[in-house]
């Protein structure tokens, strides 16, 4: 049985570590390389491409969805998983979107891991069972939150908003609400994605049209 080539890329060593523990025992799998950040992994898919890429979405030079784009376009015959701690359905859709075919969480068990890999190896797409279930009961609400897009804003996003709409900069509101500010970037992408929007010019004038925040 030929073996599935697996990299991955994360900032965490004990994620790293975990995993590499894990595929040491599974003859099934083959893991070529681990990367810690975007660059690294762009200049050694140069090199060599794997099978797999298990993918975290928050690195700490580009994003889960701007690396997936490159490679979904650049390395068509790569399967990419996000793995990631965030169970949040504009995530996972703006992750699928963008070009991966599986999205597990890091909580997730080996089992469920092994499934995504083989799953998107054989060519079909895996999100795990619990997940499935967020996605449904988003899509089951959204008819109502479409039109009341502050009941998907947390109380946090909503006073980050304000901030923004006021022309603070992530590290003056970083500054202001005691917070890191790859916090407020994290808070930040989330509003992009809510809101359904591209830049941060696009957000405040939604922000404004919709009602959610003022100048």
């Amino acid at each position: 049985m030929k073996k599935i080539d697996i990299a991955i890329v994360d900032d965490h060593p004990l994620i790293q570590k975990g995993l590499h523990d894990m595929f040491r025992y599974l003859d099934r799998f083959n893991l070529i390389a681990g990367y810690n950040d975007g660059a690294s992994l762009l200049e050694g898919l140069k090199q060599r491409q794997p099978h797999i890429l298990l993918l975290d979405i928050h690195l700490p030079d580009h994003s889960g969805e701007t690396l997936a784009r490159i490679i979904s376009k650049s390395y068509p015959s790569i399967g990419i998983i996000a793995l990631t701690n965030l169970d949040n359905v504009y995530y996972i859709r703006s992750m699928f979107k963008a070009g991966v075919q599986g999205y597990v969480l890091k909580t997730a068990s080996e089992e469920v891991i092994i499934e995504a890999i083989e799953k998107v190896y054989a060519g079909e797409q895996f999100l795990e069972a619990k997940l499935k279930e967020l996605v449904l009961q988003a899509t089951l609400s959204e008819g109502g939150n479409q039109r009341q897009p502050h009941l998907l804003l947390t109380k946090r996003e909503q006073e980050v908003l304000q901030m923004i709409a006021s022309n603070m900069t992530s590290k003056e509101i970083a500054e202001t609400l005691f917070l890191s500010k790859r916090t407020i970037d994290h808070h930040r992408n989330n509003l992009l994605l809510k809101l359904d929007v591209k830049n941060t010019a696009a957000l405040i004038a939604k922000a404004i049209k919709l009602g959610l925040a003022h100048t």
